[in-house]
């Protein structure tokens, strides 16, 4: 026991030590998601924490001080193959197929097929690359997934321990260690992520040990178990399906449609969001660990799969955009509201300035009511005039209507 906390202690310090160093490096190779879309978070926190887990358990393992026993290493092997793979997709943006498949292969590799029998052991690999990814998605929001990490890892330790699993209790145990001193600064306002690396890493080294806690024991249970040890994961995951289903969008395509996204439309803080999952987290986490202990009925993880069942029915229905978000949040309309108030100033003031220069001093600035402009009325076609015809005088008419002769002697006579 007393070489359990050394070996968790340790983990803890290094995890957090190595989170901060490594938060630079990631930034200077744009290694980020972006979170809220004004908020870069570096994803060097997976890096710290496969680190310091691996760094931790291999060291107690090979000086004899905190052994993890036959098989473990074959585990820790496994998981750090998946870790890499999470790394590239976050440096490449690899596709989820490949990632599936990749998680399924290092599952394979770990199932004890002796206990399960094959068609449980295919089932059971096929459920660990499921959970892996869920995992991942929970790195959604600042704090989610490394609370429902600790938690799990602590509920999946204490079965373990209940199988007399020393070593794979020790792992679990450097495990939670190692994700709470990465949430020293993940914690909202996050200032590094998991990542796919640190979020695979923690969803297989979470899933398969479950796997094997429950290897040779009763099948319905061990379903209800695993489910109640990893509820909210999969409640997430069963409420992005729907919202993406019923919306007719694409289910690979990211988006605000998570856990942590709906209870923030409801108005919890970030902070109150991270608080609220982990408490689900930890419900389901010591409903799982009960039935398996005994002290509790196989029939109590159906109140675990009526919670699930509820939360996803309410928050399904929850509508609009995450606050600060695009449309619909308050911020946004707050920002609305504001650039709406710029415009109009400018406006006026661009008046007030043509008229100060227009009729009056400069650098003198005058409200000025703007002048009506003239209306011009269309007269009826009753009461419009045709043009009056010139009108000569008699003068003229009697000089165009004598006679040429007249004229003619006139002008000789005077000529």
């Amino acid at each position: 026991m007393l070489y359990g906390i050394v070996a968790a202690t340790t983990a803890l310090l290094l995890a957090a030590v190595l989170a901060a160093l490594l938060r630079a490096p990631a930034l200077r190779l744009a290694l980020l998601d972006r979170r809220q879309r004004q908020r870069r978070v570096p994803l060097s926190g997976g890096v710290a924490v496969v680190l310091a887990t691996c760094l931790v358990a291999v060291a107690g393992d090979r000086t004899g001080f905190a052994p993890l026993g036959e098989g473990m290493g074959a585990l820790l092997a496994a998981g750090a193959g998946v870790a890499a793979l999470g790394l590239v997709a976050d440096a490449w943006r690899l596709k989820t197929r490949f990632l599936l498949v990749g998680t399924a292969v290092a599952a394979a590799c770990v199932v004890p097929y002796g206990d399960t029998g094959v068609p449980a052991g295919v089932a059971a690999v096929g459920w660990i690359a499921c959970v892996t990814l869920a995992f991942r998605a929970l790195d959604h929001a600042d704090g989610v997934a490394g609370t429902v990490g600790v938690v799990t890892a602590f509920g999946v330790a204490a079965c373990a321990a209940a199988e007399v699993m020393d070593g794979l209790a020790v792992l679990l145990s450097v495990l939670a260690a190692a994700l709470t001193g990465f949430l020293m600064h993940n914690w909202p306002p996050a200032r590094v992520a998991l990542g796919g690396c640190g979020a695979m890493f923690t969803g297989f080294l979470l899933a398969a040990p479950a796997v094997t806690t429950r290897a040779g024991q009763d099948v319905v249970t061990g379903a209800g178990v695993l489910f109640a040890l990893t509820a909210v994961a999969v409640a997430d995951a069963a409420l992005v399906v729907l919202i993406r289903r019923t919306a007719g969008r694409p289910l690979l395509r990211r988006g605000p449609d998570h856990l942590a996204h709906r209870l923030r439309r409801l108005g919890l803080t970030p902070a109150g969001v991270t608080v609220g999952v982990g408490t689900a987290a930890f419900a389901g986490v010591l409903t799982g660990t009960l039935v398996h202990t005994g002290l509790l009925g196989a029939g109590a993880v159906l109140w675990v799969a009526g919670g699930v069942t509820a939360v996803v029915l309410v928050l399904w229905r929850v509508r609009g955009r995450v606050p600060g978000q695009g449309r619909g949040g308050p911020d946004a309309r707050v920002s609305r509201e504001a650039r709406a108030g710029r415009e109009a100033r400018a406006r006026r003031e661009a008046r007030v300035g043509r008229e100060a220069g227009v009729g009056g001093e400069a650098g003198v600035h005058r409200e000025v009511s703007p002048r009506p402009r003239p209306r011009f009325r269309r007269q009826p076609v009753a009461l419009v005039r045709p043009p009056r015809e010139p009108v000569e005088s008699p003068l003229r008419v009697s000089r165009r209507t004598e006679s040429p002769q007249v004229s003619g002697s006139l002008r000789v006579r005077n000529g």
